[in-house]
């Protein structure tokens, strides 16, 4: 790097950004990479703090900030990740389309082991729109040597990609309702608009609602003609608690279906069911779904949504970040949520 006081550099050309800062107002680029200094920037160059700028001599075997950052984001885009040309030394990625957002979290690490490499990234199985910044790839240094970003790229090559976004699939859902009360006219259900409000975004094929008695032979008929009729999805609700008069987990085990949970460490969401029948996945969702407007309804749907299996132990991670903190202004999925 040469150095030159900013008064004698009119002229000469930026080798890096500069940043602006104007608390609670503004952050960003003043002046790009490769701007050409003109007279009239030199006195805004010494109110940003900029008494000298700097000249790169390039060498052998180092690379500029902003080759770097470019080459991190490709090395580590996947399936439906695009990336921006470099500002202030940073190349974000973002998302391509409406999907959910996945992480290689052990590559990720050991791509931040490497010194002076910086990569941001939100957490995995994170609902995404499509626009939706998910990573941000930076070097430390304006200058670094060239082994270490051929070191990411390797990797990435190896056990990559490091993110991808998954579209959701147009499944087949069917919901029913049980409980004596609605299916014999006694109250109006609740649960159904709710449902199908969820179901709405990702798209389904909504193949309606059936109310069935508290009968477990009913619930479970029910259930098994969801299905015949080519089902994916096949959503529970009521008698999900632990009362004698509570017959739905009973009869989702009593078709046959494989359960995965019966139970997740999620405050709201505790009795929460999930099983799988045959390749239908078969949710038992309990009351707090029709008052909370997140629960661990919403944790899981993207994820069915998108094609993935879930196991026992992808809900016996939910449980640290899994308490809500009912915020009076819902923010999910902006939050810690089941992160």
């Amino acid at each position: 790097m040469k150095q030159v006081p900013v008064e004698k550099a009119v002229g000469m050309i930026l080798c890096q950004d500069i940043t602006k800062i104007v608390p609670g107002e503004f952050k960003g680029r003043a002046f790009k990479k490769g701007h050409v200094i003109q007279k009239e920037d030199v006195d805004e160059l010494l109110k940003l703090g900029k008494e000298h700028i700097y000249v790169w001599e390039p060498r052998a075997g180092e690379i500029h900030e902003d080759e770097a950052a470019v080459r991190l984001a490709g090395a580590m885009a996947g399936e439906n990740v695009e990336y921006g040309e470099p500002k202030e030394g940073k190349s974000t990625l973002s998302s391509r389309i409406k999907g959910l957002y996945e992480v290689n979290s052990a590559l990720l690490r050991k791509i931040n082991s490497i010194d002076m490499v910086s990569v941001a990234s939100l957490p995995g199985n994170f609902a995404v729109e499509k626009g939706r910044k998910l990573a941000g790839a930076r070097v430390i240094p304006l200058v670094i040597e060239e082994e270490k970003i051929q070191k990411v790229e390797n990797l990435c090559r190896d056990k990559g990609p490091t993110f991808r976004v998954i579209p959701y699939k147009r499944l087949k859902a069917a919901v029913i309702t049980t409980g004596n009360e609605v299916f014999k006219g006694r109250i109006e259900d609740g649960f159904g608009p709710v449902i199908l409000k969820k179901l709405e975004y990702f798209e389904a094929d909504y193949m309606g609602q059936t109310l069935c008695p508290d009968d477990m032979e009913e619930i479970k008929r029910a259930i098994l003609r969801a299905r015949e009729k080519g089902a994916d999805l096949i959503i529970l609700t009521g008698g999900m608690s632990v009362d004698p008069d509570d017959l739905t987990p009973g009869a989702i085990k009593s078709t046959g279906a494989t359960v995965v949970t019966y139970g997740a460490p999620v405050q709201p969401g505790n009795m929460f069911m999930m099983a799988y029948l045959e390749s239908a996945a078969v949710l038992g969702v309990p009351g707090c779904a029709m008052y909370y407007s997140t629960t661990i309804l919403d944790v899981v749907l993207p994820r069915i949504f998108a094609g993935k299996v879930l196991k026992k132990q992808d809900f016996i991670d939910m449980g640290e970040g899994s308490l809500c903190s009912s915020c009076e202004s819902c923010r999910y999925p902006n939050c810690y949520f089941c992160r």
